[in-house]
Protein backbone atom coordinates (compact mmCIF):
# COMPACT_ATOMS: atom_id res chain seq x y z
CA UNK A 1 0.00 0.00 0.00
CA UNK A 2 1.32 3.44 -0.96
CA UNK A 3 0.14 6.89 0.14
CA UNK A 4 1.22 9.60 -2.30
CA UNK A 5 1.59 12.92 -0.49
CA UNK A 6 1.64 11.35 2.96
CA UNK A 7 2.58 14.59 4.74
CA UNK A 8 3.25 14.08 8.43
CA UNK A 9 1.92 10.51 8.40
CA UNK A 10 -1.48 11.12 10.00
CA UNK A 11 -3.17 8.52 7.79
CA UNK A 12 -0.21 6.13 7.54
CA UNK A 13 -0.19 5.87 11.33
CA UNK A 14 -3.72 4.42 11.23
CA UNK A 15 -3.15 1.85 8.48
CA UNK A 16 -3.10 -1.80 9.52
CA UNK A 17 -0.59 -3.12 7.01
CA UNK A 18 2.69 -5.00 7.28
CA UNK A 19 4.42 -2.84 4.72
CA UNK A 20 2.87 0.61 4.21
CA UNK A 21 4.77 3.05 2.03
CA UNK A 22 4.56 6.82 2.00
CA UNK A 23 5.91 9.51 -0.29
CA UNK A 24 6.07 13.28 0.06
CA UNK A 25 7.92 16.18 -1.51
CA UNK A 26 8.62 17.96 1.80
CA UNK A 27 11.53 16.61 3.89
CA UNK A 28 10.25 18.34 7.04
CA UNK A 29 6.89 16.57 6.75
CA UNK A 30 8.63 13.22 6.29
CA UNK A 31 10.63 13.77 9.47
CA UNK A 32 7.33 13.97 11.37
CA UNK A 33 5.94 11.00 9.45
CA UNK A 34 8.86 8.88 10.69
CA UNK A 35 7.68 9.60 14.22
CA UNK A 36 3.96 9.09 13.60
CA UNK A 37 4.32 6.02 11.36
CA UNK A 38 7.60 4.31 12.28
CA UNK A 39 6.67 1.10 10.44
CA UNK A 40 6.26 2.86 7.09
CA UNK A 41 8.85 2.96 4.32
CA UNK A 42 9.15 6.63 3.34
CA UNK A 43 10.53 8.37 0.26
CA UNK A 44 11.09 12.02 -0.60
CA UNK A 45 9.94 12.42 -4.20
CA UNK A 46 7.45 14.05 -6.57
CA UNK A 47 3.96 12.66 -7.20
CA UNK A 48 4.51 13.34 -10.90
CA UNK A 49 7.48 10.97 -11.03
CA UNK A 50 6.99 8.14 -8.54
CA UNK A 51 10.27 6.30 -7.79
CA UNK A 52 8.73 2.83 -7.92
CA UNK A 53 8.60 0.06 -10.50
CA UNK A 54 5.44 -0.71 -12.43
CA UNK A 55 2.81 -2.74 -10.55
CA UNK A 56 4.51 -2.40 -7.14
CA UNK A 57 1.43 -1.90 -4.95
CA UNK A 58 -2.02 -3.40 -4.43
CA UNK A 59 -3.49 -0.07 -3.31
CA UNK A 60 -2.26 3.45 -4.11
CA UNK A 61 -4.04 6.41 -2.59
CA UNK A 62 -3.84 10.12 -1.85
CA UNK A 63 -5.64 12.51 0.47
CA UNK A 64 -6.03 16.25 -0.18
CA UNK A 65 -3.22 16.13 -2.74
CA UNK A 66 -4.42 16.43 -6.33
CA UNK A 67 -5.50 20.06 -6.05
CA UNK A 68 -1.87 20.93 -5.20
CA UNK A 69 -0.08 19.16 -8.06
CA UNK A 70 0.51 20.90 -11.38
CA UNK A 71 -0.98 18.03 -13.42
CA UNK A 72 -3.54 15.97 -11.49
CA UNK A 73 -4.23 13.65 -14.41
CA UNK A 74 -0.55 12.79 -14.75
CA UNK A 75 -0.27 12.18 -11.00
CA UNK A 76 -3.14 9.68 -11.27
CA UNK A 77 -1.47 8.04 -14.27
CA UNK A 78 1.65 7.60 -12.16
CA UNK A 79 -0.43 6.14 -9.33
CA UNK A 80 -2.04 3.77 -11.83
CA UNK A 81 1.37 2.76 -13.22
CA UNK A 82 2.72 1.62 -9.85
CA UNK A 83 -0.50 -0.26 -8.97
CA UNK A 84 -0.82 -3.94 -9.81
CA UNK A 85 -3.46 -5.23 -12.26
CA UNK A 86 -6.87 -5.37 -10.55
CA UNK A 87 -5.43 -3.18 -7.78
CA UNK A 88 -7.05 0.03 -6.62
CA UNK A 89 -6.37 3.76 -6.82
CA UNK A 90 -8.17 6.08 -4.40
CA UNK A 91 -8.42 9.83 -3.87
CA UNK A 92 -9.88 10.22 -0.41
CA UNK A 93 -10.57 13.95 -0.06
CA UNK A 94 -10.44 16.59 -2.80
CA UNK A 95 -12.44 19.76 -2.05
CA UNK A 96 -14.18 22.16 -4.40
CA UNK A 97 -13.69 25.54 -2.76
CA UNK A 98 -15.50 27.32 -5.59
CA UNK A 99 -18.73 25.70 -4.36
CA UNK A 100 -18.16 26.68 -0.72
CA UNK A 101 -21.33 27.67 1.12
CA UNK A 102 -21.20 30.36 3.82
CA UNK A 103 -24.05 31.77 5.89
CA UNK A 104 -24.87 34.41 7.01
CA UNK A 105 -24.43 36.18 3.70
CA UNK A 106 -21.89 38.68 5.08
CA UNK A 107 -19.40 35.83 5.34
CA UNK A 108 -19.78 34.62 1.73
CA UNK A 109 -16.76 36.70 0.73
CA UNK A 110 -14.54 34.34 2.74
CA UNK A 111 -15.08 31.56 0.21
CA UNK A 112 -14.15 33.79 -2.73
CA UNK A 113 -11.07 35.05 -0.95
CA UNK A 114 -9.97 31.55 -0.01
CA UNK A 115 -10.32 30.30 -3.60
CA UNK A 116 -8.29 33.25 -4.88
CA UNK A 117 -5.61 32.69 -2.22
CA UNK A 118 -5.32 29.02 -3.15
CA UNK A 119 -4.88 29.91 -6.82
CA UNK A 120 -2.04 32.26 -5.90
CA UNK A 121 -0.39 29.38 -4.04
CA UNK A 122 -0.57 27.22 -7.15
CA UNK A 123 -3.57 25.10 -6.16
CA UNK A 124 -6.68 24.31 -8.20
CA UNK A 125 -9.56 25.18 -5.83
CA UNK A 126 -12.23 23.64 -8.07
CA UNK A 127 -10.55 20.27 -8.65
CA UNK A 128 -12.85 18.26 -6.38
CA UNK A 129 -15.83 18.80 -8.62
CA UNK A 130 -13.89 17.33 -11.57
CA UNK A 131 -12.38 14.36 -9.74
CA UNK A 132 -14.43 11.67 -11.48
CA UNK A 133 -13.62 13.15 -14.88
CA UNK A 134 -9.89 13.18 -14.10
CA UNK A 135 -9.99 9.52 -13.02
CA UNK A 136 -11.67 8.67 -16.34
CA UNK A 137 -9.08 10.67 -18.32
CA UNK A 138 -6.28 8.86 -16.47
CA UNK A 139 -7.67 5.53 -17.65
CA UNK A 140 -8.79 4.31 -14.23
CA UNK A 141 -12.04 2.31 -14.05
CA UNK A 142 -14.26 4.23 -11.64
CA UNK A 143 -16.00 2.06 -9.06
CA UNK A 144 -17.49 4.71 -6.81
CA UNK A 145 -17.34 8.47 -6.40
CA UNK A 146 -19.25 11.15 -4.54
CA UNK A 147 -19.03 13.71 -1.78
CA UNK A 148 -18.00 13.04 1.78
CA UNK A 149 -20.96 13.49 4.08
CA UNK A 150 -20.65 16.37 6.52
CA UNK A 151 -22.80 18.08 9.11
CA UNK A 152 -23.20 21.58 7.74
CA UNK A 153 -24.42 23.08 10.99
CA UNK A 154 -21.99 21.30 13.31
CA UNK A 155 -19.98 23.86 15.25
CA UNK A 156 -16.22 23.29 15.43
CA UNK A 157 -14.42 23.09 18.74
CA UNK A 158 -12.61 26.25 19.81
CA UNK A 159 -9.26 24.67 18.85
CA UNK A 160 -10.58 23.66 15.42
CA UNK A 161 -12.01 27.13 14.89
CA UNK A 162 -8.72 28.81 15.82
CA UNK A 163 -6.76 26.48 13.52
CA UNK A 164 -9.12 27.16 10.61
CA UNK A 165 -8.78 30.90 11.11
CA UNK A 166 -5.00 30.67 11.45
CA UNK A 167 -4.85 29.06 8.01
CA UNK A 168 -7.28 31.60 6.56
CA UNK A 169 -5.43 34.57 8.05
CA UNK A 170 -2.16 33.26 6.65
CA UNK A 171 -3.71 32.75 3.20
CA UNK A 172 -5.21 36.25 3.12
CA UNK A 173 -2.26 38.14 4.57
CA UNK A 174 -1.17 40.85 2.15
CA UNK A 175 -4.37 40.78 0.10
CA UNK A 176 -6.96 41.68 2.76
CA UNK A 177 -6.46 44.23 5.53
CA UNK A 178 -5.93 42.94 9.06
CA UNK A 179 -8.87 45.04 10.22
CA UNK A 180 -11.25 43.45 7.74
CA UNK A 181 -10.03 39.96 8.62
CA UNK A 182 -10.60 40.60 12.33
CA UNK A 183 -14.07 42.06 11.64
CA UNK A 184 -15.11 38.92 9.76
CA UNK A 185 -13.52 36.67 12.35
CA UNK A 186 -15.62 38.32 15.07
CA UNK A 187 -18.75 37.99 12.91
CA UNK A 188 -17.95 34.33 12.31
CA UNK A 189 -17.55 33.68 16.04
CA UNK A 190 -20.83 35.44 16.80
CA UNK A 191 -22.70 33.48 14.10
CA UNK A 192 -21.48 30.15 15.52
CA UNK A 193 -22.48 31.22 19.03
CA UNK A 194 -26.01 32.12 17.88
CA UNK A 195 -26.46 28.95 15.80
CA UNK A 196 -26.67 30.96 12.57
CA UNK A 197 -23.43 29.78 10.96
CA UNK A 198 -23.29 27.44 7.98
CA UNK A 199 -19.96 26.48 6.44
CA UNK A 200 -19.74 23.72 3.86
CA UNK A 201 -17.01 22.90 1.34
CA UNK A 202 -18.06 19.98 -0.92
CA UNK A 203 -15.29 17.39 -0.65
CA UNK A 204 -15.11 14.52 -3.12
CA UNK A 205 -13.69 11.01 -3.12
CA UNK A 206 -13.08 8.52 -5.93
CA UNK A 207 -12.31 4.81 -5.87
CA UNK A 208 -11.07 3.14 -9.03
CA UNK A 209 -9.69 -0.15 -10.32
CA UNK A 210 -6.61 -0.48 -12.51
Amino acid sequence: MLEVGCGTGAILSEIQSNSPHGLDLQPAALMEARVHAPAASLACADALSLPYSNESFDITFCHYLLLWVSDAQWALREMKRVTSPSGFVLALAEPDYTARLDKPAQLAVLGRWQAEALKKQGADPSLGGRLAEIFYQAGIELIETGTIESQRGAAPTYVEWELEWAVLENDLAGSVSAEEIQRLKALDKQAWAHGERVLHVPTYFAWGRV
